[in-house]
């Protein structure tokens, strides 16, 4: 097969997954950004089509998580200086406060997760919402899968302790003492 065929071949094969790690990585309203990452990261597969591994998904992950990376700070940029012109709706409605009431089921899991480092969520993220094995993320990571294994352990251990340290508070807070 060719590099074009083999492009093609995974063009098809990936773009939705590709398409869905990224909008979950980005959020809802973010539309047209999803779409401006997934064209970057097949622009890139196109250009490195003759290092387009046989298994490309982990790799396109790769990628992908790279040119989020550079989306996330133009759009960061992008929000500081709505922040400081002040004129553009953004600014005006997003200040929102919701009740206690209005959380959403597991939100309490992303809140944990949350509070994680970038490393430690997006190990876990691959894992978990991408349904990557070890080798895979290793891949997706750019290390090898010792490495890989050992981020992912860490970054579950952490998990755990800080669903542990939310537990603790809500006990400590609901106001019942014996």
């Amino acid at each position: 097969m060719s590099t074009d065929e083999a492009f093609a071949a995974a063009y098809r094969e990936h773009y939705w997954a590709v398409s869905r790690f990224v909008a979950r990585r980005l959020g809802a309203g973010e539309a047209h950004e999803v779409e401006e990452v997934v064209a970057e990261v097949f622009s890139i597969a196109w250009r490195r089509r003759s290092e387009l591994p046989e298994h490309a998904l982990p790799w396109l992950y790769g990628v992908a998580r790279n040119c989020l990376a550079n989306t996330v700070r133009g759009l960061g940029r992008y929000r500081r200086l709505l922040h400081r012109i002040g004129h553009h709706e953004a600014t005006r409605h997003g200040q929102v406060v919701t009740g206690p009431d209005t959380d959403a089921p597991g939100a309490w899991v992303h809140e944990a997760l949350a509070r994680l480092s970038p490393a430690d969520q997006e190990a876990l993220r691959l894992t978990t919402w991408e349904e990557l094995g070890i080798d895979d993320l290793a891949v997706a990571l750019g290390c090898g899968r010792s490495a890989a294994a050992m981020r992912l352990h860490r970054a579950r251990r952490r998990l755990r302790a800080e669903i542990d340290r939310m537990r603790m508070n809500v006990t400590a807070g609901d106001g019942t003492h014996d």
